[in-house]
Order: structure tokens, then sequence, then C-alpha cells
């Protein structure tokens, strides 16, 4: 099922009455619904206990999912006016239940009740639609270059500069790294599959995956140079064959090239580094993009954010508890870097001798590259989560030699546009 067409469905219907909350004798009820693993679920909930502790007017009831099931199951509760009081949000999905009215207006709530006095200003503004606030963010990352400096040794090529090196010097280090490994070691996991790479591709010639009023804002060109880099690491044996690379694809992270010590570098969000690492068993390295030094395509994005029900009966405490999460050391000290590194600023710092050595690597790394940065760019269309889906339809065809890189470019505008208008 399209998700974003369940969504739409959902919020037509949307009921007058609030889906969780009613009193017990003076106290307050609220519901809060989150996607994630078992450890997250286990760390939410010895945060909402504290969180009782701390406000015992207030009743928490949890609700949590996995991913997989997490947007189909909103959007059901939503048709049905049964939308939990506080919800866990994505990027790609908050604009929609923003525009369809189902997301509460915070601003009314700040600063009195939700202070954003220590909030990163430099990701907090992307809560934002149509200049009202509809979400805070839970905390930062950044895409990235991820590289085993074990495998860079083992193939006798020195870590690269990644302050100043470009797109083919990165190609051509991973072919070499290919070249000079055991067969089954590659140099790089294909970059194709996930749009936040092509985002950051086009961010650097001045363009950015989303334009103005939903549109697409990426070039044909540009497009098409990034499936023929696809066809060149292919080419050059920088990346494993076709039906390696969908196998990769297709597991966890656990079956990627870094997690099983068989790939020179791949591209991760940085808060996914202390998996990585772990399963890895060795310490990984955080790089730069190839190409930020003529023009920055790097950002830092919201791992994941917090908003309320626009029909909560109970705005003021659910406002209560999101400013808890966020600005509260105690849930930063129990869930760590698990919702990113946290948003408030003085909050990350007290954590920091708390963090794993990849946590505290990825807190360095995002502190030297932050002034560098360009700006987060806006909240994506509604639609954007299939145009991920299609982004990897196409660049498995584009492995198979299915369809060229100008061909790509065209099917992949013709059905992202058609995806989010």
């Amino acid at each position: 099922m399209r998700k974003v067409g369940a969504l739409a469905t959902a919020l037509v219907l949307l009921a007058t009455g609030c889906g969780a909350s009613g009193d017990d004798g003076g106290k307050v009820s609220l519901r809060v619904l989150w996607w994630g693993s078992d450890t997250r679920h286990r760390m939410t909930q010895e945060i909402i206990a504290e969180f009782e502790k701390a406000h015992p007017n207030i009743d928490i009831q949890p609700e949590f999912t996995g991913w997989n099931d997490y947007w189909d199951r909103l959007a059901t509760n939503t048709a049905a006016g049964d939308m939990p009081d506080i919800v866990q949000h994505d990027a790609d999905y908050l604009r929609e239940y923003a525009e369809r009215g189902a997301l509460l207006e915070l601003d009314e709530y700040m600063p009195d009740v939700l202070d954003p006095a220590a909030l990163d200003e430099s990701v907090l503004g992307t809560g934002e639609v149509e200049g009202k606030t509809y979400a805070i963010p839970t905390g930062i990352n950044a895409y990235s270059v991820v590289a085993d400096p074990a495998i860079f040794e083992q193939a006798g090529v020195p870590m690269p500069d990644d302050s100043s090196w470009t797109w083919q010097q990165f190609i051509d280090t991973a072919a070499q790294i290919s070249r000079n490994t055991p067969e089954g070691t590659y140099g790089l996991q294909d970059i194709g599959f996930v749009d936040a790479g092509i985002q950051v591709f086009a961010r650097q010639r001045g363009e950015s995956l989303y334009g103005a009023e939903g549109k697409l804002g990426v070039s044909d060109e540009t497009l098409r140079d990034w499936f023929q880099m696809i066809v060149d690491a292919r080419d050059s044996g920088a990346e494993p064959p076709p039906s390696r690379s969908i196998e990769v694809q297709s597991g966890n992270v656990d079956q990627s090239l870094a997690a099983t010590r068989t790939g020179g570098m791949g591209l991760w969000w940085t808060n996914q580094l202390p998996t990585v690492a772990e399963l890895s068993g060795r310490e990984l390295q955080l790089l730069r993009f190839p190409g930020e030094s003529e023009r920055p395509g790097m950002y830092l994005k919201p791992s994941m954010f917090w908003t309320a029900s626009s029909k909560t009966e109970h705005p003021e405490e659910a406002a209560k508890f999101i400013d808890w999460m966020v600005n509260n050391p105690r849930p930063a000290e129990i869930q760590l870097s698990d919702r990113g590194l946290p948003i408030n600023t003085e909050v990350r710092e007290h954590v920091v001798p708390q963090l794993s050595p990849a946590d505290q690597q990825a807190r360095k790394f995002l502190d030297e590259i932050t002034p560098q940065l360009a700006p987060p760019p806006k909240l994506p269309p509604p639609g954007s989560p299939e145009v991920q889906d299609i982004l990897v339809q196409i660049n498995e065809a584009v492995l198979f030699d299915r369809m060229s890189p100008e061909r790509a470019a065209q099917e992949f505008r013709k059905q992202a546009e058609n995806a989010i208008s």
C-alpha cells in the first residue's frame, strides 16, 4: 500500500475528538507513539517512568512498533480519530501531517512550556512548515563517508584527505582498494540506493533534490552524472558486482560490507556509526563527502522529531513531555545517541563522557564540519518516501544495464514527479 495515499485518506477522515486522553481522578493521560528497536523501546519506557515520577499528575501510555508497520498504523489511527497525543515523526512524513492539520502548532507553548533557548539553531527550524513550528528535532546527524582504516592499510592505500578530495578520487581510491585486497573485499558499498546521496551531490552543484512548491530541484544533467558514477564504480571494480550489491542492499546492517569487514568505504548517517563499528569489531573513521571543498553539500539532519496531535485534549501537557525529552538531561543520560546526538547543546555536552568511543567520534566529527556545512534543506514534500523506493528500483536497473544513465535520469524524474505531485 502506498503510505502517503493511506495518510491522505486518513487525514480526510480525521475526527474532531482526540484519540488518546482521558482524566482519571484529576490525572492527565497521554499516549506516546514511537518506532524503533527493542533497545529503544526499553530505554524510552525507562525515560517515561522518570517523567511520571517528576510529573505525578501525568500518566503516559506507551505505544511502539518497528519502522515497517509504523506509518500504516499511524495513518489508521488518524483515520479513526485515534491519533496518539505525542508522536515520534520522520522528516519524510512531517509536512504531509502538518499541512493536513493533524499536528499541534507548538509556537503557542514556546518558551513558557517548551523552551527552545538551548536547542541547536542549525536544525531547530527544520520542524517548521509555512513559518509555524509543528515539530522539535530529537537530535542531529549527517550523511557521511565511513571508512575502515584496517582495509586501507591492508590494501596499501593511504587514507584520503577528505578536506579536498574529488568524486573521481573517491571512485579511484575505492577501485584501488578492490584491486589490492583479497577476492570478496571491495573499496566501496554501492552508494546509489539512498536519496540522501543524491541530495548532497545536487547541493554541491547549487541544486537540491526537492525545489520550490514540492517539485524536483535537481537537473537532468546532475541525475545523469550521478547514475554514471554508479556505472563507473561498477565497471572499475570499486564496488561489488550488481548481484552482490543487491544482496547487501536487501539485507540488514549486519550484512553490510562495513559490518562484515569486506568494504573499505560506505555512506552512513553519523548516528549509525556506533552500530556499524560494533558489528565490525573495528574502529571506523568518519570522512567528509568528496567534492565538499568546492561547494558544501553536506548538512545537519534531524535524526527524527517529536510532535503532538492537533486534537489532543491536553496540549500543554503534551508540550511539557516534549520539553522533557529534549531539554532534561535525564532522558539523554538514558538514551545517549539513540535518537541522534541531543538537540540541546548543553545536554549534548553533559552526556559526552558517557558516550561510546564511536559516539564521541561522531560528536567530534560533527563539531568539526558544522561551520562549513550548507543549511539543512526544507522538509521534503508529501510522496518523498515513494521517491526513495523509486530510486532503489532505478539504481538496480542501472547496475544491471537495463537503463543507461541518461534513461535513468529521465525515468527517475518522471516517476518522482508523479509521486510528489
